[in-house]
Formats: structure tokens, sequence, C-alpha cells
């Protein structure tokens, strides 16, 4: 990353943001109008949330096209839907989420998904660290070599 320019960390930027509002706005982190959260958010919520959208900005800028993109054969796009997900699922409000109410009940949300929460926080800035370190390994592996310059006699070094 020490090599990127500014048009890649402002993809990166760009992405993050996309993310902190495509993730906050239907978790109700990003208070709107559209609905109600029926729980409030809680602290641990807001590390979660930023360290996910700020790790999918960086994987997001891996795909760039430029000079040393990483090959098209070193893909981790599973990994980051996965990670964006468990985002999801670790910020948003428990009863809320029509699928563990559904597998759950109100009750079965409070007392077995809430818990688990934090843990699918974790799981999810792990999955994105992978698919980043994953990416960037790729970036190096592939990265095109500079071109041998010519001597004045027009030989080869």
């Amino acid at each position: 990353m020490r090599g990127w320019g500014m048009r890649r960390y402002a993809i990166a930027a760009a992405a993050a943001g996309l993310w902190l509002v495509l993730s906050g706005v239907p978790t109700d982190i990003i208070d709107t109008p559209l609905f109600v959260r029926m729980t409030p958010v809680v602290w641990w919520d807001y590390p979660f949330w930023v360290a996910a959208a700020a790790l999918a900005g960086l994987v997001a800028a891996t795909y760039a096209p430029g000079p040393g993109t990483g090959g098209s054969g070193v893909s981790q796009e599973k990994k980051v839907l996965g990670g964006g997900l468990l985002s999801v699922f670790a910020v948003g409000c428990p009863v809320c989420n029509k699928l563990v109410v559904l597998a759950l009940g109100t009750s079965g949300a409070f007392a077995y998904f809430a818990p688990v929460q934090p843990l699918l926080g974790f799981l999810s800035i792990g999955l994105l660290a992978y698919a980043l370190r994953a990416r960037l390994a790729a970036t190096r592996a592939c990265a095109v070599a500079a071109p041998a310059v010519q001597n004045e006699a027009g030989g080869k070094p």
C-alpha cells in the first residue's frame, strides 16, 4: 500500500464511505426517518462498523485498474462478501433482522443471537483483513517489472 498513489487512496475512501452508508442505514446506525431501531446501538457497534468499512474500502482499492493490480486469478470476492454480511449482522439490531427472528423468535434473538454479535464482528474483521492481505500479496507477486534501461550505445545494460 506504500506505493499506492492518491487515486487508489481516493477509491479506498470513497468505497469506505459508500460502505458506511450502505451498512449504516439498514442497521439504523445512521439514524433515518425510514424506520426505528428497536434496540439502541451499543458502543461496540461503531468500531466494528468503521473497521469493516475501512477494510472493505482498502480491498476495493486493490481492484482498481492500474499497475500492480493483483492479477485476475486471485479473487477474494467471497471473503469480502462474507465479511461484509457478517459486519451487518454484527452491528444490526437483533430483533430487527427478520431472518434471525424467523429462525429464533424474538426471545431467541435476544437470548442467543445478541450475545454472539461481537463474535460476528470479530469474524467479519478477520475475513476482510484476510481478503486484504491476500489481495496485497497478489499485488506484490504480480507487479509488473520495470523495463531494463539500455545504455547509451543502444546495447543491453
